[in-house]
């Protein structure tokens, strides 16, 4: 956890550079890293030890690198595992109906828990290098692996999750918007 950039830092208010293809060996060596440390947060005896908070995606300017790329490492709604380390993503397409996390969104960056909705779409199709498959992909993704891929693009564009959250009514959801919690089937 002491390799992760918190709140406040600037590299998190940065928009990150593209990263230059093929991939350099340090590149390579820092998406695998980056995916180690989010499999480690995920087992209990080893985030135990280690002192780790557990995460499901991370940004290489997270830990300090000014570059467009980062990990996520999670399972979706149907159980199924999502691996990735993806370079120099860009969301081709997204839906228009929205989604949001009823408990709110966490960060391995932010210390503090933030209460408010953070509206995300529903799903988005996003093209990048893909470091597991070795080339290039285009992804589809829906629901809570949606969210995930939306929060690390912030990410990379310097805009924190709580950035998306309503400052004067945090609960408050845009209007004329197909949305709704991503654990209910009631329609805000």
């Amino acid at each position: 956890m002491d390799d992760i950039v918190r709140e406040g830092h600037p590299a998190l208010r940065e928009v990150t550079k593209p990263v230059p293809m093929p991939l350099s060996q340090e590149d390579r060596d820092s998406l695998h890293c980056m995916l180690q440390f989010l499999k480690n947060s995920q087992d209990e005896e080893l985030a135990e030890k280690y002192k780790l908070r557990s995460g499901v995606g991370l940004s290489a300017n997270q830990v300090g690198l000014n570059k467009r790329m980062f990990v996520m490492y999670t399972s979706d709604e149907q159980g199924r595992l999502h691996e990735y380390a993806l370079v120099n993503p860009k969301i081709v397409s997204h839906s228009v109906s929205m989604i949001y996390l009823p408990e709110s969104e966490g960060c391995l960056s932010v210390d503090r828990p933030i209460q408010g909705f953070v509206p995300r779409y529903e799903s988005v199709k996003i093209k990048a290098y893909d470091l597991c498959k070795e080339q290039a992909v285009l992804l589809k993704f829906k629901g809570y692996t949606s969210i995930v891929i939306q929060h690390e693009m912030d990410h990379l564009d310097g805009v924190m999750f709580y950035d998306r959250i309503n400052q004067e009514n945090p609960f408050k959801l845009p209007p004329n918007v197909p949305i709704r919690s991503l654990y209910s089937s009631r329609e805000e």
